[in-house]
């Protein structure tokens, strides 16, 4: 058996390899039968594929977080690459088992990250501020650094939700620079705190689903109520503008209504903090998208930025050639 990787594979080219099941969808099919929709994962990537009329003991066995034997051939339907699969099962006792080899990771190390945060939280020069991260970053801090920031798109690997937080907080460092009238103390309160409601969001690193809160609740009120619970911990005025200013860059971090943000930015450290999260989110799905595809084409077409599909310019390859 081939030791490729998922990516690895040319389109049309026939592919057997174990990978992981990170998740998987019972659905119905036109003529009524049942299908799985299938994201499978190693550490080059993820890729999706569908097992048609599911019988119950396929259902019961193929589940998130389960490694199998994985026999189809690489495809692209509507401009997405996919897996037809021709046979699979679940991979035996003296097969590989662990988990953590068919996962993506983020490409600093936990350390080095909570290294970061902690020299950051030295900038955080209000008192109530200060004290709110340290309080929520000690109390969330093994998920903060192993959960993904999303079960799809963005940064969804292990660590990836501490890895856009960082690459925010580089982000912000510069902008508060460039802009001094900018709080910077507020500006990193909020970019440290903004996804941490996705502890609770999320259910883990493995096979990442959403949690009951995070469907009903969602991480942006959720991460409002961890604040107001530690306000009330710390015994700071959840009145006081401090607080309120605090909230608010929280609250509106998604800009719209419709993203779900129950108010639109009104601080300017708000909006800074709505564009910077998305200019991270973006280019981190078009990186991951973009390393899959050849110089001279043009991508998948990525869901999280509006169905577009991105050109890889042919000096791509001219520049990767001159590094190595």
């Amino acid at each position: 058996m081939s030791h490729k990787k998922i990516y690895e594979y040319a389109v049309d080219e026939n592919m057997e390899l174990f990978a992981l099941i990170k998740a998987a969808d019972i659905r119905i099919a036109k003529n009524g039968n049942r299908f799985i929709a299938f994201t499978f994962s190693d550490n080059s990537g993820e890729i999706s594929a569908k097992f048609w009329d599911a019988s119950d003991a396929d259902t019961t066995a193929y589940k998130p977080g389960k490694i199998v034997l994985l026999k189809g051939k690489r495809e692209v339907y509507q401009g997405n690459p996919q897996i037809k699969i021709y046979h699979m099962r679940l991979a035996k006792d003296t097969e590989p088992s662990d988990v953590s080899l068919f996962i993506q990771k983020a490409p600093v190390s936990k350390s080095d990250m909570e290294e970061e945060f902690n020299q950051a939280i030295f900038e955080i020069t209000n008192p109530s501020w200060n004290r709110i991260v340290r309080y929520l970053l000690k109390k969330h801090k093994e998920a903060f650094l192993n959960y993904p920031a999303a079960k799809k798109n963005h940064h969804a690997f292990t660590g990836g939700l501490a890895f856009h937080t960082l690459s925010m907080l580089r982000l912000a460092h510069s902008i508060a620079k460039e802009y001094p009238q900018i709080n910077a103390a507020l500006l990193y309160a909020g970019v440290i705190l903004h996804d941490l409601g996705k502890t609770i969001e999320l259910s883990g690193p493995i096979a990442t689903q959403y949690t009951l809160a995070g469907n009903l609740v969602g991480h942006i009120v959720l991460i409002d109520e961890e604040v107001v619970k530690a306000a009330g911990q710390l015994k700071l005025d959840l009145n006081s503008e401090d607080m309120l200013l605090l909230r608010h860059v929280l609250l509106a971090h998604h800009g719209l209504l419709e993203y779900g943000s129950p108010v639109r930015p009104h601080l300017l450290e708000a909006e800074v903090l709505h564009q910077i999260d998305q200019l991270d989110a973006s280019i981190q799905m078009l990186k991951g998208t973009l390393s899959h595809t050849k110089p001279g084409t043009f991508s998948e077409r990525i869901f999280g930025m509006d169905g577009r599909n991105f050109y890889k310019p042919l000096e791509a390859e001219e520049n990767s050639e001159e590094t190595e």
